[in-house]
């Protein structure tokens, strides 16, 4: 079975280990690639894959938006989140799939992190804080704050997801003041060693900060985080391989058990 990633950079991936893990769990063989392009090759990128036989593939950054255009059709989480992280072939051609925030839920609840009448609050306003609005909404919080340091980005956006639960948007520097249960950062501040920022002491009593990202760029926020007092903070690598079991699930048909590499991951 054929399988990739494609993005910019994606040396740094551990998707082939988690694949890898899938395929030996289940019997199957597969060749995992990673593939590294620009913007404007991703289409052509996709389709030479396809053409040779890919069976499926996963999207990163920066490509999650721009490879919509590669798709036959888009599942509901991937258009409201107006990004795709998996290709799935079918005889319609290439359905594109998110399943970053399903992701994301299923590593909260392995957490036992609780949902269901929290306040919750996202920080960001791209595909990545798109992608896991509608899973968190369905988990029927007491109310999702969504926000930006520039809230005109979110103007006019949060009309598409009310459908699905009470989601109001806020300036970062508005949540002064509020209290929340669990802080989401998926900005990539991380990514260039800054936390996003944010008013001082935004955790309720045992509240906890979740970060999208993993390792080195997931650590400016959930320091900051440490030191304004919550309860528990976690990077996202649990998310990495809760939405790549997701996938694997669109791509077989089988959901693995993800205990093992959950462990091995947090040993490594």
């Amino acid at each position: 079975m054929k399988l990739a990633l494609i993005g910019q950079p994606v040396a740094h991936s551990r998707s082939p280990q988690i694949h890898k893990h899938f395929a030996h769990n289940s019997g199957r063989e597969i060749q995992f690639d990673l593939i590294e392009c620009s913007s404007d090759e991703v289409d052509t990128t996709v389709k030479a894959f396809f053409a040779a036989g890919g069976h499926g593939m996963n999207v990163t950054l920066p490509h999650k938006a721009t490879v919509m255009g590669s798709c036959a059709a888009l599942s509901h989480e991937a258009e409201l989140a107006g990004a795709v992280n998996t290709l799935v072939p079918d005889a319609q051609g290439l359905r594109g799939e998110n399943t970053d925030g399903r992701g994301m839920v299923r590593d909260l609840k392995r957490l036992g992190i609780a949902l269901k009448g929290k306040r919750i609050a996202v920080i960001g306003a791209g595909g990545a804080a798109r992608g896991v609005l509608k899973p968190l909404l369905d988990e029927q919080p007491s109310e999702l704050v969504w926000a930006n340091r520039n809230p005109l980005k979110l103007e006019g956006r949060e009309q598409a997801y009310l459908a699905h639960g009470p989601l109001v948007c806020r300036a970062n520097l508005a949540l002064k003041g509020d209290r929340f249960d669990l802080l989401i950062n998926a900005t990539a501040a991380g990514h260039h060693g800054q936390a996003p920022r944010l008013p001082q002491q935004l955790f309720a009593a045992g509240g906890v900060a979740y970060d999208l990202s993993y390792g080195p760029a997931a650590q400016p926020f959930l320091d900051w985080a440490t030191a304004q007092g919550a309860a528990a903070v976690h990077p996202g690598i649990g998310m990495l391989i809760e939405q790549a079991a997701l996938a694997w699930q669109h791509w077989t048909g089988e959901l693995p058990d993800t205990t093992a590499l959950h462990q091995d991951m947090a040993a490594a």
